[in-house]
């Protein structure tokens, strides 16, 4: 059975940032779904259905995607 996970992260403004994000962590071996909530001046959420991921791997992905960050704290 796929894990769900949550992180947040800074920078995402709009759909375009959304849709960069899911690409990146699309792409990533064992994701199967990502879904992205914007929060545009505040922390996004992003959901990942998979297998489990480690905020290294989100936060490589969200900075190949752009100038996003992953909130670790």
């Amino acid at each position: 059975m796929p894990s769900t996970q949550q992180f947040r992260a800074t920078g995402l403004t709009c759909g375009h940032c959304a849709h960069a994000v899911t690409e990146e962590l699309t792409a990533l071996d064992g994701v199967d779904d990502v879904a992205v909530e914007v929060v545009s001046g505040g922390e996004s959420v992003v959901t990942v259905t998979g297998r489990e991921l480690t905020d290294a791997e989100v936060a490589a992905a969200l900075d190949e995607a752009g100038d996003y960050a992953l909130v670790t704290a």
